[in-house]
């Protein structure tokens, strides 16, 4: 067989496959948010129901903020990407019961982790992550409808936000106690670069303002690679150091994989190529190799550097937003740099996760399975899981394998016919 008919065989064969996944996943998008349209829209008191047992029915009617933001953030952005057309609910649902009862003491911009189902506050975290989810929320409302409110209301939630983490943090509650090591988690500064991506799309203008903003986020980001650049760790010192103890040696592959994608469009948007590679090194496959299970497959919710047993009674559980975030991350590096192991990683890691998370009865993905597996709680939502990370993976995988597939078909349409296999042998008709 001539070189060339191998290179057309596989571009053919390559084209097959990624058109076959985003079929796939095009249909799974459309199960998922089909699950949560019927299911968790509160017609009567606003907002959405995110504890669904696994057909849906709501099991309790508590209604989680950073869920509540989640879900009406993710349904707006589908209406500005293209993929309206599985939003079939009004756009400012759940905004105007946001705007009302999300923060505790207005005008204090502390908001409630959970509400009842008529919005009266039950229980505040001392975090910013409910804060944070709000301001998307608002953002994407304000992107959809125009709504001047809306970005008023996420304007100076993020000056808040930025304040608390930058600044001072009393306002979140949380004393410093003189035992307790000034520590930095990295959902923090990876939450604040997503929302500053975020808020930046809309507006060139404030793009430019917290571009500093955005450095500082990747740079705390990245001195959370430790040990010569062979551990990526939850939880650093303020001065970017290894803690001691399960603190400092706790790892979150999960986390990592999504703070590495969420720093690779950082790179890509600043044009630097040394980063870039950097991150998929470090932020890809470094937690991936260390994180897949050898024998039952799937990631390990957490880790111990040392490799001693983690203290958390869920660290071998398989749960779905590290598989989810793991999907984006290395179909987005092979998008980006074209790099064949990272697109058989993709197919390993979405093989896996539509084979066991994935809900055939009933629509929608399980969130947590054993170790081997198997179904450990059968409900589709909770106070940690809601309309987020799923719908979140599956859109922008289908985005991405759109956007392979474009790129493919010229490049396929100058090869229509396959090249001659060679020269005909000698008396050969």
């Amino acid at each position: 067989m001539s070189r060339g008919l191998r290179v057309w065989q596989d571009m053919e064969k390559e084209q097959e496959t990624l058109r076959a996944w985003k079929e796939r996943v095009a249909r799974e998008l459309d199960r998922v948010v089909a699950f949560w349209l019927e299911h968790s829209h509160d017609q009567e008191q606003g907002g959405f129901f995110t504890c669904l047992g696994r057909d849906g029915r709501v099991y309790d009617d508590l209604k989680y903020v950073w869920l509540q933001g989640r879900q009406r953030a993710g349904s707006c952005l589908s209406l500005h990407t293209g993929q309206g057309s599985r939003a079939h609910r009004p756009p400012s649902h759940g905004g105007e019961f946001l705007l009302r009862y999300a923060q505790v003491a207005p005008p204090a911009k502390k908001c409630a982790f959970v509400l009842t189902r008529d919005g009266r506050p039950v229980k505040v975290q001392r975090t910013i992550f409910s804060e944070c989810f709000y301001t998307m929320a608002m953002n994407e409302l304000w992107r959809v409808t125009g709504d001047a409110r809306y970005q008023s209301e996420a304007m100076e939630m993020m000056d808040q936000i930025v304040s608390w983490v930058r600044e001072d943090p009393s306002g979140l509650g949380r004393p410093q106690l003189p035992g307790a090591p000034a520590s930095e988690s990295m959902a923090v500064p990876m939450m604040l670069l997503n929302l500053v991506e975020q808020l930046g799309e809309a507006d060139e203008e404030l793009a430019g303002i917290s571009a500093e903003l955005g450095d500082w986020c990747a740079q705390r980001i990245l001195q959370h690679v430790q040990r010569g650049g062979q551990a990526v760790l939850e939880n650093v010192s303020e001065d970017g150091e290894e803690l001691s103890g399960c603190l400092g040696r706790h790892q979150n592959p999960g986390h990592a994989l999504e703070a590495g994608w969420f720093l690779l469009r950082y790179a890509i948007r600043r044009g630097d190529a040394k980063l870039q590679a950097h991150v998929i090194d470090k932020f890809l496959l470094l937690p991936f190799h260390s994180g897949w299970d050898p024998e039952h497959g799937g990631l390990f919710y957490f880790q111990d550097a040392d490799g001693l047993c983690p203290t958390q009674l869920e660290w071998a559980m398989k749960l779905w937003w590290p598989h989810s975030e793991a999907m984006i991350a290395f179909l987005m590096g092979y998008s980006e740099t074209g790099d064949p192991a990272l697109l058989r990683i993709f197919y390993q890691v979405a093989e896996y996760t539509f084979r066991w998370f994935r809900d055939p009865e009933y629509g929608e993905w399980f969130g947590y399975l054993n170790r081997d597996g198997k179904v450990a709680l059968t409900i589709k939502g909770g106070p940690f899981k809601g309309c987020f990370h799923v719908p979140r993976c599956l859109a922008m995988c289908e985005e991405m394998l759109n956007d392979l597939l474009s790129r493919l078909a010229p490049a396929s349409a100058l090869s229509a016919r396959p090249p001659p296999a060679g020269p005909a042998r000698p008396g050969a008709e």
